[in-house]
């Protein structure tokens, strides 16, 4: 059974295979936009692209950033982008 996962990140790809031993993971980093207000909404946008894709497949996707409590939560989702553009 397939599995795409919505990242570049060897180590994840490598870790959620161990998990699951019946599935061969395969790494798909849809190219979309992600303008959810939170990390659930941007990682069902990116399962989404990749569902539709790739119908009748499973699929796993997630988000994450910084949240620090002495900036009222921010960066948040903006993380990668806080710095402004471009930055690392």
């Amino acid at each position: 059974m397939e599995l795409y996962v919505a990242t570049h990140n060897a180590h994840k790809l490598r870790e959620i295979g161990e998990m699951l031993p019946g599935f061969t993971i395969l790494s798909e980093d849809p190219d979309v936009e992600e303008t959810a207000p939170d990390f659930a909404g941007n990682a069902l946008i990116k399962a989404r692209a990749i569902a539709a894709a790739h119908k009748g497949c499973w699929v796993m996707a997630d988000d994450s950033g910084l949240e620090v409590a002495a900036l009222g939560g921010e960066p948040g989702v903006r993380s990668a982008r806080y710095a402004g553009e471009p930055s690392n």
